[in-house]
């Protein structure tokens, strides 16, 4: 096998992986990705849902709901701190999505929380629900179940540090 055809190659494998790791989702000019929830800790009753909505649309959407069958009950939240205090609010009337705009549930700030879960979120799994917007419509997604430790805004890269 020749060099180029064996370029064309890998270059079609990498194409194939990155599309398979990809969890991906779109609903008119939604598109959803980055869906996860941290593994359940013993006696853990509810969880928080996270991900990446970037509204490519020329016109602002709003997230209205969140529905799953793995918690009796499933809404909106965000994250307040008045007086040095900390409090989670659930957000009514849904989460704007400004017109060609990227909206973060993150920890800190707005998440999804499932509320008395029917089973723990167990590592690797993955949590069904379905997103509901105003103007876009219904999608059915997963949430991936990452370990209880996960900490998006932590890096773990000790091969920088100096020892």
């Amino acid at each position: 096998m020749n060099i180029r055809k064996f370029a064309v190659i890998a270059a079609l494998g990498l194409c194939t992986a990155g599309t398979a790791w990809a969890k991906d989702y779109k609903v008119g000019q939604i598109e959803i990705d980055d869906l996860w929830v941290r593994a359940s800790a013993p006696g853990q009753s509810n969880g928080a849902g996270y991900m990446d909505i970037d509204n490519d649309a020329k016109a602002a959407d709003r997230l209205l709901s969140v529905t799953s069958d793995a918690a009796e009950r499933v809404e909106l939240h965000t994250v307040q701190t008045e007086n040095g205090v900390s409090k989670m609010r659930q957000v009514e009337g849904g989460i704007a999505l400004p017109a060609d705009t990227e909206v973060k549930l993150s920890p800190g700030g707005y998440h999804v929380m499932f509320i008395k879960l029917r089973a723990p979120f167990k590592d690797g799994a993955t949590v069904p629900a379905t997103l509901k917007f105003e103007k876009a419509g219904d999608v059915a997604v997963e949430f991936k179940v990452k370990p209880a430790s996960h900490n998006p805004g932590m890096s773990h890269d000790h091969g920088a540090m100096k020892h």
